[in-house]
C-alpha cells in the first residue's frame, strides 16, 4: 500500500516538474521572440511631400546667372614680318587665354523650366562664350622682336591671336561637351532640391 502511495506521489512530482519545465521553455520562447522581432524591426518614416517649382524657386535658379561648364586654355604663337627699304623686321609673340563656355540663366526664355505632373522639364539657353575678353595680356610673351613696332602692329597681332583662339576652341565638339556638362549639372541641382523626374533638353 505504501509502495503504491509513493509511486503515485513520485509520478505526480514528475508531471509537475515536466509542466514547470514546459512553462519555463514557453516563457523563454516568448521572450526570445520579442527580442528578435524588436531587433529586426526598423521603423521608417516616409513623407510623400513633393517639392513645388514655385516662381520664387525659379527666380532663385535664374539668379545663378552665368554658369560655366567648360574652360579651355589655349596658347597661340603669332609671327609677323615686314620688309622695307631699311631692312626686314620681325615680331613673334605667344598669347595665352582661357575661353569659358556656358550659359546665362538670366537669358532663359519664359517657361524654360516647368512642371508637368511629377516631372520637371528644362530648356536651357544656348551654350556661348561667357567672356569675350579671354586673352590674358599679362601672360603674353615676346619671343622675338626685331625692329621697331608701333601700337597698331601689336594690336593687329593681338587680333590675329584672338581669331586663332576662337577658331581652335569654339569647335562643335567643345560646344557639345559643354552642353552635356550643363545637362548633368542642372539635373544634379534639381535633384538636390528634391525633384526626381527631370528632363533636360540638349
Amino acid at each position: 500500500m505504501k509502495n503504491k502511495f509513493f509511486s503515485r506521489l513520485l509520478r505526480g512530482a514528475k508531471i509537475h516538474s515536466l509542466l514547470f519545465a514546459l512553462a519555463v521553455i514557453a516563457v523563454c520562447v516568448v521572450i526570445l521572440s520579442f527580442i528578435w522581432i524588436n531587433r529586426n524591426t526598423h521603423v521608417t518614416i516616409t513623407t510623400s511631400e513633393q517639392p513645388t517649382l514655385s516662381p520664387t524657386l525659379v527666380e532663385s535658379i535664374e539668379q545663378i546667372g552665368e554658369w560655366e561648364f567648360l574652360a579651355i586654355h589655349d596658347e597661340e604663337l603669332v609671327d609677323t614680318t615686314h620688309s622695307s627699304f631699311f631692312g626686314d623686321k620681325r615680331l613673334i609673340r605667344i598669347y595665352s587665354g582661357t575661353l569659358r563656355l556656358g550659359i546665362n540663366l538670366k537669358e532663359a526664355k519664359e517657361g524654360w523650366i516647368h512642371e508637368h505632373n511629377d516631372s520637371v522639364s528644362v530648356i536651357l539657353p544656348p551654350i556661348k562664350l561667357l567672356d569675350e575678353d579671354f586673352i590674358d595680356e599679362a601672360q603674353t610673351k615676346s619671343v622675338l622682336e626685331k625692329g621697331e613696332w608701333d601700337n597698331a602692329a601689336h594690336q593687329a597681332m593681338y587680333n590675329k591671336a584672338y581669331r586663332m583662339m576662337k577658331q581652335r576652341c569654339l569647335t562643335k565638339k567643345n560646344m557639345q561637351t559643354a552642353r552635356e556638362n550643363a545637362v548633368v549639372q542642372i539635373t544634379e541641382l534639381l535633384r538636390g532640391m528634391g525633384f526626381k523626374n527631370i528632363k533636360v533638353k540638349k
